[in-house]
């Protein structure tokens, strides 16, 4: 593609890129071919009127100048900025995918890129144990030297950023750089940059999120990594498909065992089926990943936070209902589910007890509690 490898395009040239990956039915693969075919994107955009005689009945919108310079204005406004795959701050390994996005949009420090990534996804409706295993694997990551990306959905995406918070994290989102989804994750979305990572996407600015975007901020977050972990996942859902496109990248894809039971570790029980790497401490990923990159592997330490107990009111159908969620067959410490739901000790421990006398819990030693699903 004319321009990759090339420094930093002018900003006519910035101008037309976007322009032209904005025009409709004009994606990543057929902006390269008319690239290629033309010699650039100003040439190209000159010559779509007709190129469009030969098709439809409905006639193709060519995003005008006007357009394109009110995107970029908003987007500067915004704190963010636009990188074109050829230029230095893109990412390196987005770069040789198959069909790159040509612009992405981002805000933070792109010098995070620069930095081997692994990229941690999981179910949104994660079990503790699971949004636990997913911080503690990102924290240990980041302390090794890698970045941490993931796509900012709640539950495991979620974990994993605030794990690798302090040491670079690559949030990747399905909407536009202005549109972090969920609106949950907001104090997610304003801390990244702070800290040294990157938010991004390929998509418009101003752009609401819909179903069919996530599997290409998906296909993004896949590409960005050396290695992709699932952690939690059911059989249908985003991570599968995150699995499969960073296997057909050659990328590493790592899954996380767990109950046969839960329905949320069935697409990562398949996975490993299918062939995935086992995972069940930091150093499974480190002692593939590390050779790739000539590095040697390193040993890593558990994390753990002290628990806040206070006395507090009965609780009610929403806490309840937020403990239940933290369960799954996998021993849980009592103290984690504190920690995570935000509740006090005495409400959770009378949600437990409700749970016990209703035959819904088994109980461990260490403290540790589990859920019973009916037969």
């Amino acid at each position: 593609m004319s321009g990759a490898g090339a420094g930093r395009l002018s900003d006519r040239q910035r101008l037309n890129w976007l322009r032209l990956i904005r025009t409709d039915n004009v994606g990543p693969a057929t902006f390269r071919d008319l690239i290629n075919r033309f010699g650039s994107a100003e040439r190209a955009l000159e010559a779509l009127p007709d190129l469009m005689r030969g098709g439809g009945a409905r006639r193709v919108a060519v995003c005008t100048a006007e357009a394109a310079e009110a995107e970029m204005e908003a987007t500067a406004r915004h704190g963010a900025r636009m990188i074109a795959v050829g230029e230095p701050d893109y990412p390196p390994l987005l770069r040789v995918m198959g069909h790159p996005p040509p612009l992405i949009t981002v805000i933070g420090v792109p010098a995070v890129f620069a930095l081997p990534t692994i990229a941690i996804v999981g179910a949104r409706n994660a079990s503790l144990a699971g949004i636990k295993l997913a911080r503690t694997f990102a924290a240990i990551l980041g302390r090794e030297g890698y970045a941490v990306a993931s796509g900012m959905a709640r539950g495991i995406d979620a974990a994993a950023h605030q794990g690798a918070l302090s040491t670079g994290t690559i949030a990747v989102l399905a909407g536009g750089i202005d549109k972090p989804y969920p609106p949950e994750n907001r104090g997610l979305y304003d801390e990244i940059p702070n800290h040294g990572g990157a938010v991004m996407t390929e998509m418009p600015f101003g752009w609401e999120p819909r179903s069919r975007d996530f599997p290409r901020r998906n296909r993004l977050i896949a590409g960005l990594a050396h290695g992709l972990v699932v952690v939690e996942a059911a059989r249908r859902s985003g991570s599968l498909i995150s699995a499969r496109l960073a296997g057909d990248m050659g990328r590493l894809v790592f899954a996380v065992p767990g109950s046969p039971l839960d329905p949320r570790a069935a697409g990562a029980n398949g996975l490993l089926k299918e062939g995935a790497l086992l995972v069940t401490d930091a150093d499974d990923i480190l002692t593939h990943i590390a050779p790739l990159l000539g590095r040697d592997i390193p040993s890593a330490d558990e994390l753990d936070e002290p628990p806040d107990f206070t006395a507090t009111p009965p609780p009610g159908d929403d806490d309840r209902a937020r403990v239940a969620e933290a369960l799954g067959p996998t021993p849980t410490a009592v103290d984690d589910i504190i920690r995570h739901t935000g509740l006090h000790a005495a409400q959770v421990f009378m949600i437990l007890l409700e749970l016990d006398l209703a035959g819904r819990l088994e109980r461990h030693p260490g403290n540790r509690v589990s859920i019973v699903y009916d037969e």
